[in-house]
């Protein structure tokens, strides 16, 4: 039996008041870079809890990454119809004012600190429709997930890409999937995972190079993935995190909690936040040796600081 872990009271608020806050970054000097989706902006949440804007995105900014250079690189879904439903904040369906699916280059220092470039909008010719989540590798490449976006009738398929992030070249590796949204890599870089929202399934691939897979223990699924694990009822992936001993920490929605997951695909804990969520939508950890993580709860606009069960993983690149 998978129970909640006991020490979910351990969970803090940093800030409050965030409109629908995702892809944290924790940073070196002890503050927290994120998206706020709703706000359109990439913000910067200082320790003591005051929250400055470092970029005005525009559409949808989802996911968030460090690279090689030291600039952040943020997903952009082009943008959510917006609905309140009893004090929580929810996404919908693909705007009127849709801008498209973007991956944009934002600079964080120097006199030019602030600038947006829109880095991709296609690859070989087909929109980018709802860029999600990205991570970067060991070689200064980076995975990353189109959800996609849904209308009133339809619904994108997604796809998992690798790219550049001088902006030279962009491959999709893994079409169709359902939904795909948060993606990681193991600590030495040779599993790739993604989490598909509505399913509720975890995937896995064996990394063959950058922008190539190749079955996991002879998988069958998508591009020859492994289930890791699919989730029993009805329980919705977010975006993930992968610690310092391989564990997926996946946001799993309406549960409201992060799911801990071994590398051999054991649903090992779920750890709720505090104060009922039902848009628990990322994690991300202050780095190697260090048991601090900090939990987006973007239906409520709040992000937790926590001292987790397990160290983080030494990312690739930091600021």
């Amino acid at each position: 039996m998978v129970s909640a872990d006991p020490r979910t009271a351990e969970l803090r608020v940093v800030a409050s008041g965030l409109q629908f806050p995702e892809g944290p970054i924790a940073l070196r000097d002890g503050s927290v870079l994120l998206v706020e989706i709703q706000r359109g902006t990439l913000s910067r949440v200082a320790p003591d809890g005051k929250v400055t804007v470092v970029a005005e995105l525009g559409g949808g900014p989802n996911g968030a990454a460090i690279g090689p250079d030291g600039a952040a690189y943020v997903c952009n879904n082009g943008g959510f119809e917006w609905h309140d439903r009893g004090g929580i904040t929810a996404p919908g369906h693909q705007p009127a004012g849709y801008i498209g699916g973007r991956i944009q280059r934002v600079v964080l220092d120097g006199p030019d600190a602030g600038t947006v470039t829109d880095l991709y909008t296609e690859c070989d010719g087909r929109p980018l429709r709802g860029p999600n989540d990205i991570v970067f590798d060991a070689q200064g490449g980076f995975w990353f997930t189109d959800l996609g976006k849904s209308r009133a009738r339809d619904n994108d398929t997604g796809s998992l890409y690798y790219a550049l992030p001088d902006g030279s070249s962009i491959t999709e590796v893994v079409h169709p999937l359902t939904q795909p949204n948060g993606v990681g890599l193991s600590p030495d870089g040779s599993r790739v995972y993604v989490a598909e929202t509505g399913p509720g399934r975890v995937w896995c691939w064996d990394v063959a190079g950058p922008a190539e897979v190749r079955p996991a223990n002879g998988g069958i699924g998508p591009g020859g993935a492994t289930l890791l694990h699919g989730f029993a009822g009805y329980q919705l992936l977010d975006s993930l995190a992968v610690d310092g001993d391989g564990n997926v920490c996946v946001a799993t929605l309406i549960t409201g909690a992060v799911s801990v997951i071994a590398p051999d695909g054991t649903l090992v804990r779920q750890v709720p936040v505090p104060d009922p969520d039902p848009f628990v939508t990322n994690i991300c950890f202050a780095g190697a040796g260090s048991r601090t993580a900090y939990v987006t709860s973007s239906g409520r606009g709040l992000l937790y600081a926590t001292q987790w069960h397990t160290t983080g993983i030494d990312l690739a690149f930091s600021a």
